[in-house]
């Protein structure tokens, strides 16, 4: 069997992530971030804070850390990121060392694939737990072999205008910035490549819009105070090219919890759903 469903709990190799600043800076560069004064301090080193999304760059490594280990045996180009989460613990520093201990967390049948989850835990230098994801792979043609179907996506959007809506414009050159933080999938890039997958240009990195999504809600909710933002959850719908605007719609269904949703102001798709924030008090 390609997927195996006993790997269910293996660990992965530890992941080592040193970083500046600089790193910080840039991320914060490559989701849109600094086009406005009350953001200065995500790229300005002066007193420098992280968006709180930077969180799914340093464990990043661990979502390509599954190909070709046994009990995996998969088309790479089969694989698709399908969903995203993030919580954080504390604010993320501005600069250190990190180590992510990542793990297969789940292995589910979805028929048409198989849906792998993989949770990374990432801690400081003195052990403290900074933040953890998951990140989920939607492996296409390596279903059906009769495991458990996995959760609903949940956090559907209620039946009513959305509370708040923020649109942001990226740039034509958008992915080519955001590659810089380390997912060089040549997709985002290269004209030819992004051709054999079926788009007529590069398309914008998931985590990129992401990236976007998560700085609406920090700006709407949380006065850009990464302290305020504790957890996100997306799934990949569609994607966004670079030079279109995002469109991010929230509903404030608790004090502590926005469901939003993304889409192109251009081509009016959604390209993030049955996705959430949660805030701290």
């Amino acid at each position: 069997m390609p997927i195996d469903p006993e790997l269910v709990g293996k660990e992965l190799p530890p992941l080592e992530y040193a970083y500046s600043t600089r790193d910080i800076i840039l991320y914060a560069l490559g989701i849109g971030a600094g086009a406005e004064p009350d953001e200065l301090k995500f790229v300005y080193e002066g007193d420098l804070e992280a968006i709180p999304t930077y969180g799914v760059i340093p464990p990043f490594g661990a979502l390509m850390d599954i190909v070709g280990m046994e009990g995996m045996d998969f088309n790479l180009a089969m694989l698709l990121h399908g969903e995203q989460y993030l919580e954080l613990y504390r604010p993320i520093p501005a600069e250190g060392k990190l180590i992510s201990y990542p793990k297969i967390s789940g292995i589910y049948d979805k028929v048409k694939g198989a849906l792998v989850e993989i949770d990374v835990e990432t801690k400081n230098s003195k052990g403290e737990s900074i933040f953890m994801n998951r990140f989920s792979t939607f492996i296409r043609g390596e279903g059906g072999f009769g495991g458990e179907r996995g959760p609903d996506a949940g956090n559907e959007p209620p039946d009513r205008n959305p509370d708040c809506t923020v649109e942001m414009k990226t740039l034509p050159q958008q992915a080519l910035l955001y590659r810089l933080s380390g997912d060089f999938n040549p997709l985002h890039a290269d004209p030819s490549f992004a051709g054999m997958g079926g788009f007529e240009r590069p398309i914008l990195h998931g985590l990129c819009t992401f990236g976007f999504a998560g700085r609406a809600v920090l700006k709407s909710y949380c006065n850009n105070d990464p302290s305020k933002f504790r957890a996100i959850k997306v799934r990949f719908s569609r994607h966004v090219y670079p030079g279109e605007t995002i469109v991010t719609e929230m509903w404030k269904e608790k004090d502590d919890y926005i469901i939003i949703r993304s889409k192109t102001a251009e081509r009016g798709e959604y390209c993030l759903t049955n996705a959430a924030v949660w805030l701290n008090p």
